[in-house]
């Protein structure tokens, strides 16, 4: 291996990482704090595109006798293709962004990537606040936004899988999720305090309030170390060692730092025997290598993880975060709906917490299909209730009505952010092998951005006034794509829980997913490509 000695590890499977230190749980928590981004994006645009003054500004229809955002008269809102492009355009530039990050993150690090995601995230914000009335500008705003976001959600998720001990990677690349809730939450607190300002500060104190978070994410990720399964793939042992003594608090001599590298080196040429790499077009193809019926295969495992992100947004949340003030108008009965649209982020926020525990207690794949149940059934609900009450879109027709569907939306939000939320970006982040890994979790979170794309596009014609105007009855689509989720989480996705990434790629071999649950890891990589010492060899076989 070039850049340094072979380094020889253990064949004692349960010796091949370090005990979890308080250091390691600061770093991934700091570097989930990309979510963000992702989350305060989402929440903002939903509220934004209800402002009297936004509207006012992009429409020039003269503002009602009574300019309460809360209050606004069915006929004095954006046209459904303003709200298609503007929600949707930085999904596309994300796409990209997205694409893009994994052969940057390859080339140059982990680290500087998301840094210049944080960079490139600014610019595309200035361009959004500095115009007025200008929409070319804002929509080339969220594009190149978005490209920065692209960056930021696909590396994240790398740097953060790559750094993460096995015992509670689930755990902390949760947190990734409910970074993404608290963002919703701190838009929608913003929105909520300049709804009603009939100025420009109504829409540009929102979106400026990100260049918060990228100052932050930016600044504190040049004291972070890099990624050192980044310069194993490089070839750069030296390094690697050090980054890894440094993640794991372990001198660099220590035989948990040894071990683990040694598995990641031995793991890694292995992976390179069986994936060789000529060209750059080559270097993608083998992404796409393999059989679909084989559940270790390339071509399977890009087709698990990008499919996994697009069945998450078929879960229908994101029509809630992005459209849920304006569907909350159409509901009559509801005195406010930026408010209960204050209330459903914060379910999301108090929700996402409680997958810390389970998807470390039930596991991946347990809560994906639970959880896949249970919005199914909240969603039907909604549609159902909505639909079978004729006047529950009338002013004071419904109120029982209208207040049920609330309820039920509310619990399809926790049963979302407890599991489909964090465990999709858990399972992708643990999927790939090292060859590939930067580029199958770019590809996967550019399938949730290009989902989230489409998505933005066509929901508000589904539910506009003046197009097909669905109201509840959208409910019953979000309903039975969920279906489809769920279906996918049972054939395809395996569970992951408490093994290493190196590991996971032993797992896939040996299991189907159905059967997945129980595997447990009967030898070492270092051991199986003749890296073990004698000693260490003979510790490994007296632990068996």
């Amino acid at each position: 291996m070039p850049g340094g000695a072979v380094v020889l590890g253990t064949s004692d499977t349960n010796r091949i990482e370090a005990p979890v230190t308080a250091r390691t749980y600061f770093m991934c928590v700091f570097a989930s704090f990309g979510g963000i981004f992702f989350g305060y994006d989402t929440g903002w645009m939903g509220g934004v595109l209800g402002m009297p003054y936004f509207i006012n500004m992009y429409t020039h229809k003269p503002f009602p006798a009574n300019p309460d955002a809360a209050h606004l008269p069915a006929d004095f809102a954006l046209p459904a293709w303003e709200k298609s492009l503007m929600t949707s355009i930085l999904s596309a530039g994300t796409f990209f962004g997205a694409l893009i990050a994994g052969d940057i993150a390859d080339l140059v690090g982990r680290r500087p990537t998301i840094i210049a995601g944080c960079i490139i995230f600014s610019i595309g914000c200035i361009l959004e606040v500095a115009p007025k009335d200008a929409l070319a500008c804002f929509v080339i705003g969220r594009l190149v936004a978005g490209a920065g976001v692209g960056f930021i959600s696909a590396t994240i998720i790398l740097y953060m899988s790559e750094i993460a001990p096995k015992k509670v990677r689930g755990a902390l690349v949760s947190g990734y999720q409910f970074c993404i809730t608290i963002g919703i939450l701190l838009a929608n607190c913003v929105v909520y305090a300049t709804q009603n300002r009939l100025d420009t500060g109504s829409y540009r104190i929102p979106i400026a309030v990100q260049f918060l978070w990228a100052l932050i994410l930016g600044t504190g990720l040049l004291f972070l170390p890099e990624s050192p399964r980044f310069y194993v793939r490089k070839g750069q042992i030296d390094l690697a060692t050090e980054a890894l003594a440094r993640v794991r608090d372990q001198p660099a001599e220590s035989d948990y730092v040894q071990d683990e590298l040694a598995e990641i080196i031995a793991n890694l040429e292995f992976e390179k025997a069986h994936i060789p790499q000529t060209t750059y077009v080559e270097s993608w193809l083998v992404c796409f290598r393999g059989s679909i019926y084989d559940g270790s295969s390339n071509l399977r495992r890009t087709i698990v993880g990008t499919g996994l992100q697009c069945a998450q947004q078929f879960t229908g949340i994101n029509f809630i975060f992005y459209f849920g003030t304006s569907f909350f108008q159409t509901l009559g009965t509801i005195s406010n709906p930026f408010f209960i649209s204050l209330i459903t982020t914060l379910v999301n926020v108090l929700s996402t917490p409680a997958s810390f525990w389970m998807v470390e207690h039930f596991g991946r794949r347990r809560i994906l299909i639970v959880g896949g149940t249970c919005m199914v059934i909240c969603q039907f609900i909604v549609a159902i209730v909505g639909t079978a009450t004729p006047h529950a879109q009338t002013p004071g027709g419904a109120p029982a009505a209208v207040k049920a569907e609330i309820a039920f939306i509310c619990l399809n939000i926790a049963a979302f952010a407890s599991t489909w939320g964090p465990a999709a970006w858990v399972v992708v982040g643990e999927l790939f092998p090292l060859p590939i890994r930067s580029r199958g979790v770019g590809m996967s979170t550019a399938s949730n951005w290009f989902w989230n794309c489409i998505i933005g596009v066509i929901t508000p014609y589904l539910v506009s006034t003046d197009q097909a105007n669905l109201g509840p009855k959208v409910f019953f689509i979000w309903g039975s794509t969920a279906i489809f989720s769920t279906l996918f989480a049972y054939f395809l996705v395996s569970e992951t829980k408490g093994l290493s990434l190196e590991q996971v790629d032993q797992m896939l071999v040996e299991t189907s997913p159905r059967t997945s649950a129980g595997w447990k890891p009967t030898k070492t990589w270092a051991a199986s490509e003749g890296h073990v010492q004698d000693d260490k060899a003979s510790e490994g076989e007296k632990a068996v």
